[in-house]
């Protein structure tokens, strides 16, 4: 009774704690992706003001996408909260219906309606729903 006792009120073992500095690369990176897409569809676009986003193109896409995946990914690890327990399947299927979801607005509108991000990416839409599919297969690699 003893023993089940000193395991109960023991410590978590080492490295299953959740880090504070991962969290926040992980925030930064999604708030910054969304940021990053949202100017530029607000200003640098229509305006080409910034220049040097403007010069980039469909690049700010990729971009703020790709930070927002890169964010989504390293969410998945075991110290983070969506990496453990829970976290997990609420990440994966989270990921798996923002895809889904994504494609069959862009299917569905056939791009008459007038939906910024949608309207803008074009095809590419395609490469946005299947990457948040795969962003969620890297929380399904972490599912026990």
């Amino acid at each position: 009774m003893s023993q089940s006792r000193s395991t109960a009120l023991s410590p978590e073992p080492r490295g299953t704690s959740i880090s504070v500095v991962r969290m926040a690369i992980v925030l930064t990176l999604v708030v910054a992706g969304i940021a990053w897409v949202t100017y530029y569809l607000a200003s640098a676009q229509d305006s080409g003001k910034p220049a040097w986003m403007a010069d980039l193109g469909d690049w700010n896409f990729i971009i703020g996408f790709g930070a927002i995946f890169v964010g989504l990914a390293l969410s998945a690890h075991p110290r983070s909260p969506l990496g453990r327990g829970r976290g997990v399947v609420v990440g994966m299927l989270g990921c798996f219906l923002i895809g889904l979801t994504w494609i069959v607005i862009y299917y569905v509108t056939g791009q008459d309606l007038d939906l910024p991000v949608i309207s803008a990416l074009g095809n590419y839409n395609l490469l946005v729903g299947i990457g948040f599919m795969a962003t969620g297969f890297v929380f399904a690699t972490r599912w026990e």
